[in-house]
């Protein structure tokens, strides 16, 4: 038996449909973000710095990207006699044939190895939220109360809390309080408290509430475990998260917490949050230095190691092996890895998967300023060229591996779909 300490067991297996092609190869928590990082990396940094070291990745949706930048878990220190990161993927068995019904369910068939480790208590976080934050505060909170749950809330804009798991917590405490309701996405908000889906639990008390949840035909712990510990009087507290906090559900959201990087004061500072990632994944610790050319300009961007850039670059991020060519201007946007910029290309608001060609003199994105919206954003899936001068309109997207073929010679309209 190991030693009685916090286990963290992150939500990361899961794809949306509103980040599209993002996600069509990979979980929404390995969408690199911030140049050179992972969403996953965030969760994964606060537990190295709140010293919690058990940690176990519930990952389902094509978790080989995942896998792969998760390693051995040494990017973020868990190596050791009783600290590491284990992944665990759903399985069959004689007693369980479904896979992960929910996130409530993901948890539910792994207490074998949760009472493994007779964890104090156990966190569940999600994997796919930006924000820095000290797990031990809210852990000393819960027990200093005596919670069976403690839950952490943000407050949001009251015309977008519809969106989120809303509670009311008591107030005349700072930092938190009884909950004294919760609904998952009303359509009409009692208040602005958002759930960030970082949970802790009293073990016996989730051993229990998750049995009583088999007997339901729903297994998200938002939807259907917070509302029913409401019902039966357990002791629910609200955490109250007052910082930063990025949401990338939607395309939109996944843009603008990306430009949220830059600026003179950025809410995301990268470098006083120390964030952690696996360097190795895409050998971005090998890459050759950040290259700018006699004629390049990069104005209010990061841009990292393996770039290349002889073109103009304002208010975008560039991942490791983006080239930008001469006459080639990229602004407002996202580039992951290995994208290529060709000659007297322009793009502007979009976010581009990796190993994507731009043809020399493309257009591509919201090129008017003045018509655009927060839905302009255009996304490229990855493996694509562009091919020399086409012309695609903000809003658009583009499917992975598009054969040369189906490149319609007139360009793509507004909000168009190529697939």
């Amino acid at each position: 038996m190991l030693k009685p300490s916090t286990l963290a067991m992150i939500l990361a297996g899961g794809r949306v449909d509103e980040l599209g092609v993002l996600t069509h190869y990979r979980p929404k928590s390995a969408v690199p973000f911030g140049g050179f990082a992972r969403v996953i990396d965030f969760p994964l940094t606060n537990l190295m710095r709140s010293g919690i070291e058990l940690i176990a990745i519930l990952s389902q949706y094509r978790s080989y990207s995942l896998i792969n930048h998760i390693g051995t878990g040494a990017a973020w220190d868990m190596i050791g006699r009783h600290r590491g990161i284990s992944i665990l993927p759903p399985f069959k068995d004689y007693h369980n044939p479904h896979w992960y019904r929910g996130s409530a369910d993901a948890v539910y068939q792994n207490l074998d190895f949760v009472k493994y480790h007779n964890p104090s208590e156990i966190l569940v976080l999600s994997g796919d939220h930006i924000y820095q934050m000290d797990y031990r505060k809210m852990v000393r909170y819960h027990n200093e109360v005596g919670a069976d749950l403690t839950a952490a809330f943000v407050q949001v804009k009251s015309d977008k809390a519809h969106r989120f798991g809303i509670g009311e917590i008591t107030e005349g405490n700072e930092q938190g309080g009884r909950l004294l309701s919760y609904e998952e996405k009303p359509d009409t908000p009692k208040c602005n408290w958002a759930s960030l889906t970082i949970l802790c639990f009293r073990p016996e008390v989730l051993y229990e509430i998750l049995a009583i949840n088999q007997h339901n035909t729903s297994y998200e712990f938002g939807r259907d475990i917070i509302p029913l510990m409401m019902k039966r009087n357990y002791k629910v507290h609200g955490y109250k998260y007052h910082d930063y906090w990025g949401y990338t559900r939607t395309v939109e959201e996944y843009w603008q917490t990306s430009m949220d990087l830059l600026g003179p004061n950025p809410k995301i500072n990268l470098e006083k949050w120390g964030i952690r990632s696996n360097l190795e994944h895409r050998g971005i610790r090998d890459c050759q230095p950040l290259l700018i050319g006699p004629n390049g300009e990069v104005d209010n961007s990061m841009a990292y190691n393996g770039c290349v850039i002889e073109g103009t670059v304002r208010n975008s991020i560039l991942f490791p092996g983006v080239k930008v060519e001469k006459n080639a201007i990229v602004e407002d946007s996202v580039l992951f890895f290995n994208n290529v910029v060709k000659k007297d290309a322009r793009l502007h608001k979009i976010v581009s998967d990796v190993n994507t060609t731009f043809g020399k003199g493309s257009r591509v994105g919201c090129l008017e300023e003045s018509t655009s919206n927060e839905r302009d954003i255009t996304v490229i899936g990855w493996n694509n060229i562009i091919p020399d001068g086409l012309v695609i309109e903000g809003g658009c997207t583009v499917h992975p591996n598009i054969e040369p073929s189906l490149w319609p010679a007139q360009g793509l309209k507004q909000g168009e779909v190529l697939q």
